[in-house]
């Protein structure tokens, strides 16, 4: 029994490799032996390459060397999967002749998402081991799959409660003539899933090299013998390793892994949240109860009286039903999770609460008048959090009687889909509350960044920055289309104007009055949206915004009157209007983007560079494959930007 051991994930990293390597010849040359088992010590089998590694240069033993001598064994090497396989995981997975998985396990091949492509001969055993259309699934994808799905492709042989038992018992004549993976002959081509699987990644992977080389391996699978095409692999491994994009993912990689941890000065013991209140049960406080429900956390949702309960029940319920219909949850489940959730009006009976998150609407006197509220209603050792997403987290701390368990948990909509949990921290915020944050991320599975507190944090003030300078940009030359097609080009899920539509003019109209007493008088305001929202255009639910929508949300078209009204607002500012190509668009926003936040650097709102990269990337769209704003500025994206905006 040969087992990985290099915690916390058996990472394959050169010291395992080498171990291994000798491991295996020492053992296939003993006597008395009739079989080895290859298992993982912990929580995991292995969980792929140590990432560490990849920007240095690769040191033998090789990992497809190592898996070719694990594949030459005279004795037959059974994998007994303890836990997840992942990447070169799940490549050894596939040198092995008999494969034997514990129940809940995750195999998968999620290379793509770094920005390679599987190098040890991924690409080429396991189209022969399932055919070209299910490796495309998981290669192409980077998705893994249960113990169950891996059973049902003949990713494994056998699910068992303790692998490493049913290794020792397996019947070795079921081995006796089960060729190598690398012996067996080229699958038979699939070009239908070629093409459906190349249509896929350009669309849910818009813009990356990685998830379309994997295809190419793969169909390659079916042309070339192993030993040619696993050349062809380990090429274009090496040579994505070192691609823009490759370093880009692992920058983010590194900071997703680090952002778990709480900041260096947290050392309080958390509090372990059993019980939890939302006060407000609109989009964003139904997301949230989802969240916390889905958790295993008994879940109180307030409202302010019984209409605005059936409200909350309706929006809670919709949630849930979707998620059923997604498949992501049994129907069974979903509605006893749903029916253990305490809808209710008032402050009573929260005796038992241990957090509470307030998502009522961006107004202080009101969420003031909340925090009063439960500051007699709930323990005083309750955290008692708000959703706010501009607001003083401070003036709303001054209303309680203590407010070191005061702190903001700002979700991203939808809350329950989300990554992000931008954490803020107050400046009387306590140890206990922020290290509870921390922990309530993991369980949730956000990712938590600290924000210091200042009008709309990290990204929001970001977000308005941003905005600006493509709102300027309308008065200067360029139309809403030209501005979300460049940012598109760029990256972006979708542009900032049709995001604006989406989720609704009045959002940031209201939020520009609320911030108008605090303009600076002789900067520059351009009211082009504040003007579409008064004239009725509030984006895809009034039907018209930024573009008009004659027949929902897929049927957008550029509009003549938002058209006529930008050039009346330039000739009335005295503006001399000039064209702007997509670069010179994308360089102006991005710039704008990176001053604002160098100043939240400066400002020490933001711990890290890194954190605000987390930030943008998995609260606002940035490409992940650009690493973050900060990342791509200081990077591959630093010649392009100009000097001013």
């Amino acid at each position: 029994v040969l087992t990985l051991d290099n915690p916390p994930v058996n990472a394959i990293g050169h010291a395992l490799r080498e171990g291994l390597f000798e491991a295996i010849v020492a053992a296939d040359r003993m006597e008395n032996i009739d079989r080895i088992i290859l298992t993982g010590h912990g929580r995991a089998f292995a969980a792929g390459a140590d990432a560490r590694e990849f920007d240095s240069e690769p040191q033998a033993p090789h990992l497809p060397d190592l898996l070719v001598q694990l594949e030459r064994c005279q004795l037959p090497v059974i994998a007994a999967i303890n836990g997840v396989a992942l990447g070169g995981g799940a490549e050894i997975l596939l040198a092995c002749r008999y494969r034997i998985a514990a129940p809940g396990v995750q195999i998968g091949f999620p290379e793509v998402n770094l920005g390679v492509v599987p190098g040890a001969g991924g690409t080429q055993r396991l189209p022969r081991l399932t055919g070209v259309g299910v490796a495309l699934q998981l290669v192409a994808t980077g998705r893994p799959v249960n113990d169950q799905q891996a059973l049902d492709y003949g990713l494994i042989d056998q699910v068992a409660e303790d692998p490493l038992q049913a290794a020792l018992n397996v019947n070795l004549s079921l081995l006796s003539d089960r060729q190598a993976l690398s012996e067996k002959p080229s699958p038979p081509a699939d070009a239908a899933a070629i093409t459906l699987a190349e249509e896929n990644a350009k669309k849910k992977m818009r813009g990356q090299h990685a998830p379309l080389a994997a295809i190419d391996l793969v169909d390659t699978s079916t042309q070339l013998s192993f030993a040619d095409a696993s050349l062809k692999e380990r090429d274009t491994f090496l040579k994505l390793r070192q691609s823009d994009q490759a370093r880009a993912l692992r920058h983010l990689f590194f900071a997703e892994r680090s952002a778990s941890k709480p900041p260096a000065d947290i050392n309080a013991e958390p509090i372990s949240i059993d019980t939890a209140c939302v006060v407000g049960g609109g989009t964003m406080g139904a997301g949230i109860g989802y969240a916390l429900c889905n958790a295993g956390i008994a879940l109180t949702l307030i409202e302010t009286d019984e209409a605005g309960v059936a409200r909350a029940r309706n929006n809670v319920e919709k949630i849930f039903n979707s998620a059923v219909k997604r498949g992501l949850l049994d129907s069974d489940v979903a509605n006893s999770r749903f029916e253990s959730i305490r809808f209710k009006s008032g402050y009573d009976n929260l005796q038992d609460v241990q957090l509470v998150v307030e998502a009522a609407f961006e107004n202080m006197d009101a969420k003031k008048e909340i925090f009063r509220s439960l500051d007699k209603a709930v323990p005083a050792t309750a955290i008692l959090a708000s959703n706010t997403s501009y607001l003083d987290i401070n003036e709303i701390a001054s209303v309680v009687d203590k407010p070191e368990r005061v702190l903001g948990l700002h979700f991203f909509s939808p809350a329950h889909i989300m990554k992000l949990l931008e954490v803020v921290r107050a400046e009387v915020t306590g140890q206990v509350a922020m290290a509870t944050a921390f922990r309530l991320a993991r369980r949730l599975s956000k990712i938590p960044v600290v924000s210091g507190v200042c009008d709309g944090f990290i990204g929001n003030r970001i977000l308005m920055r941003y905005r600006e300078a493509i709102d300027s940009l309308l008065l200067d030359g360029a139309m809403p289309w030209e501005i979300d097609e460049a940012m598109v080009d760029f990256g972006y899920p979708m542009g900032p104007y049709t995001m604006q539509d989406l989720a609704g003019l009045d959002i940031s109209y209201a939020e520009r009055q609320r911030r108008a007493p605090m303009r600076d008088p002789n900067k520059r305001y351009v009211a082009i949206g504040d003007k579409l929202v008064e004239s009725g255009r509030l984006g895809q639910k009034s039907g018209a915004g930024w573009y008009s929508y004659s027949d929902g949300a897929k049927n957008k078209q550029r509009d003549p009157v938002v058209e006529a009204l930008i050039h009346s607002e330039a000739e009335a500012a005295g503006v001399e209007r000039k064209s702007f190509d997509a670069a010179s668009i994308r360089n102006i926003a991005l710039e704008a983007m990176f001053t604002e936040a160098q100043a939240i650097l400066d400002e020490g709102i933001a711990a890290s560079p890194e954190d605000i990269d987390l930030v943008l990337v998995h609260g606002y769209g940035f490409p992940r494959w650009r690493g973050g704003l900060m990342f791509y500025s200081g990077n591959s994206g630093k010649p392009e930007m100009p000097s001013t905006a």
